[in-house]
This record gives C-alpha cells, sequence and structure tokens, in this order.
C-alpha cells in the first residue's frame, strides 16, 4: 500500500503534506471560503490535558496571530477547532485536568478533520470495549469523507475502528508490537515519524510522544498553505528550538501612528530597503538631516535608520533562502549588499546561523511541507523514496 512517510530518525524533517490546491481534504460543511475550517479534537479519559491543549492552541492560532506579531493586528481565524468526546462536559482527562466539551459525539457538526491524541494506557492492556463509542465515530466520520489525524498511540483507536486493515500505518514506539500482534493486517511501520495512507490519504498518523507538534503542521499545512505551516513553527519554535530564537524572529512591523513622518519613511523604504543609500535617501523624504532622523527613526521604532534597514533586508534574505537555491553571494545583491562577506557576517550576528545553516534547516521544512504540491517525493538528503 502506497503511503508518504519519513524516517524517524530524521528529525528535522516531516512527511509531504498536500499544497493549498489540496484544502478540502475531508468533509467540510457548506461554508464561505473565508470561514474558518472546523477541526475536531476528540478527547476520552484516557488523553492527555497537554496534548488536547496543545494542538488546540496551534490550530487555533493559524491566521491570527502571526499578523498580530508582525503587524499589531490579529488576522482573520483560519481554524476553528472543537473539543468533543462521547458525552457532555467537562471531562476529566489522565491527568486529573477538567476540559470543557463543545460537543458531545451526537451533536458534533460536520468537520474536515477529526484528530485523535495518545491513549494513555499500558501497551499491554487489553483495550478492546473501551472505546466503542468513540471508533463508532471515527469510522462513521471517515465513511462520511473527514480525514482522521491520529498522535502517538491514538493510531490504536483507528485500528480499533477497523480502519487501518490493509493500510498502512504507525504509532509510539512502545506500541509498534501491539498493534502488530492485535492487528495483523495492518502494515506497521515503527521507524517513519508519520504516514498518510488510506482512502484519499484521509488516515493520517504521527508516531512518538511529542508528534503531535508534527501532525499540527502537516494539517495545517494541507488545509490552510505551507507559509501558515512555516509561520506556526516560527511562532512556536516547532523541531529546532534548541538553536534558540533567533532563525525565527522577524521584524514586526507595528505601523507607529504618534509620528507621520516617520511612518512615511517606513512605507517607502519597505518597498525600496535595495537602494545603495537608504538611509539618505530617508532623510532626503523626510526633509530631515541624518542625525535628526535617526533620533527620531529610532524614538518612534526602537531602531535606528541603518537597523532598521538591515532587518528588512534580512528577513526578505531569510525568505529567499528558505524559498530557492539562489547561491548566497547572489541573494546577498538581491537584498542590496554588494560584499557577500559582510552579509554573511551580518546575518550570523543577527540571526545566529550562517545562511547555510538557516537554509538547511528551514528549507528543509518548507520542502518537506510543499514537495508534493509541486509533484515531488524525496526524503531529506533529497533522493527519492
Amino acid at each position: 500500500m502506497a503511503s508518504q512517510a519519513m524516517d524517524s530518525d530524521r528529525g528535522d524533517t516531516l512527511a509531504q503534506a498536500d499544497g493549498p490546491d489540496q484544502r478540502q481534504i475531508g468533509a467540510k460543511p457548506a461554508e464561505s471560503a473565508n470561514a474558518p475550517i472546523p477541526v475536531a479534537i476528540l478527547m476520552f479519559p484516557a488523553s492527555s490535558a497537554s496534548v488536547i491543549f496543545g494542538l488546540y492552541d496551534l490550530l487555533l492560532s493559524v491566521g491570527r496571530d502571526w499578523p498580530l506579531i508582525v503587524g499589531g493586528s490579529p488576522g482573520p481565524q483560519a481554524i476553528r477547532p472543537l473539543l468533543v468526546a462521547a458525552e457532555a462536559g467537562p471531562l476529566t482527562v489522565c491527568n486529573g485536568i477538567p476540559v470543557p466539551v463543545d460537543y458531545p459525539l451526537a451533536d458534533c457538526p460536520p468537520v474536515a478533520v477529526v484528530c485523535v491524541p495518545e491513549v494513555n494506557i499500558p501497551p499491554s492492556a487489553p483495550m478492546a470495549g473501551l472505546f466503542d463509542r468513540e471508533t463508532d465515530w471515527l469510522a462513521e466520520r471517515y465513511r462520511a469523507g473527514a480525514t482522521l489525524a491520529a498522535s502517538c498511540s491514538g493510531a490504536m483507536l483507528l485500528a480499533e475502528a477497523g480502519l487501518l486493515d490493509g493500510h498502512d500505518a504507525t504509532t509510539h514506539w512502545a506500541y509498534c508490537a501491539t498493534l502488530r500482534q492485535r492487528f495483523p493486517k495492518v502494515n506497521v511501520h515503527g521507524q517513519r515519524s508519520l504516514v498518510c495512507s488510506g482512502d484519499g490519504q484521509r488516515l493520517i498518523m504521527a508516531g512518538g510522544g511529542t508528534s503531535w507538534l508534527d501532525l499540527a503542521l502537516f494539517l495545517i499545512a494541507r488545509l490552510v498553505s505551507v507559509e501558515a505551516a512555516m509561520q506556526v513553527a516560527k511562532l512556536n519554535l516547532i523541531d529546532w528550538h534548541q538553536i534558540g530564537q533567533q532563525p525565527y524572529a522577524r521584524l514586526a512591523q507595528t505601523r507607529q501612528v504618534e509620528d507621520a513622518l516617520i511612518a512615511r519613511c517606513q512605507v517607502w523604504i519597505a518597498e525600496h530597503y535595495r537602494s545603495p543609500a537608504p538611509v539618505a535617501a530617508m532623510a532626503k523624504l523626510s526633509g530631515l538631516s541624518e542625525r535628526s532622523l535617526n533620533r527620531r527613526f529610532k524614538a518612534a521604532t526602537g531602531l535606528s535608520p541603518l537597523e532598521y534597514v538591515h532587518t528588512l533586508r534580512l528577513e526578505e534574505a531569510k525568505q529567499l533562502l528558505e524559498a530557492g537555491d539562489l547561491p548566497v553571494e547572489t541573494i546577498a545583491r538581491d537584498v542590496g549588499y554588494e560584499d557577500a562577506g559582510f552579509f554573511n557576517r551580518l546575518f550570523q550576528r543577527q540571526v545566529k546561523l550562517t545562511p547555510a545553516q538557516y537554509r538547511k534547516r528551514f528549507r528543509g521544512l518548507r520542502l518537506s511541507l510543499d514537495g508534493p504540491a509541486r509533484g515531488e517525493s524525496r526524503n531529506a538528503s533529497g533522493s527519492d523514496f
């Protein structure tokens, strides 16, 4: 059975996600194009609050938080997460935390995706009969066209629902043997971190304790866009948090309005940051001396005009490094630096990574999410599966 997957030892890479053209991946109700996409998070007593709320917060942030950080105002919400359970809530989950329930299963409206968190019971413990209402509902939603996305040991519920027979699957390493033993018709790939299989690739499984992070990015890329997934990854330091926050930092381009003259300069420099003498040009535009411009600009934005220009140029360089294969020297010239050596030193000082290191980390994420949108199917090293 064909599947899309990635080896679990390549932690810096996700399995390929469909591009924006594949937005309709489940039984999305008849809504306007701008309405948030409904995604259900299935809860049960053996699930944990951290995964439930983590998924909820990441999905809720899509489209909303990135514009808030970089522009000062929240954007339109792209996904509407719903907390669902067998009965009306609140539901007390495995770590003793009561969680509100938006809908009991019987009343849940149509959704595009159902997320299944981990099952916190020992791998050897019997599960037959423990989740009958949940597995019946999952099977019903799958037949209706929804995508089912299971994190960690949540794949066991998909198997209990009879949905994995004859299909590729993955789960937490501690449950792989149990999954094979109890469901011999399932093709278990314990070495893979993420697998898509089933009708229309609508069964998605991510293995590992924190795999819900990868799962969330994958779903965001498929439901909304690769760019939205990249934004969520950067805002939340997903996958590469050990290197610090600098690679994810972008200029918070809040349009300050207190100083209209400086705001005019900001608008101009956003289009002309490649200019060979941008600070002098802003001084001429403002009618101020460079010294006066420096003082007023820093008071309004917290950055000197030159620091502001460097930041804009570096942000454009980041996008070019993520999105293409242009040589670093070419990117340096494209954003306004004739001296590639100076650009490299400045980039490393500000971002805490060299341009090559930044490309290796972030280009990989973009490609892994965006690949099939361009008809590609590659692993992290660039070779075909």
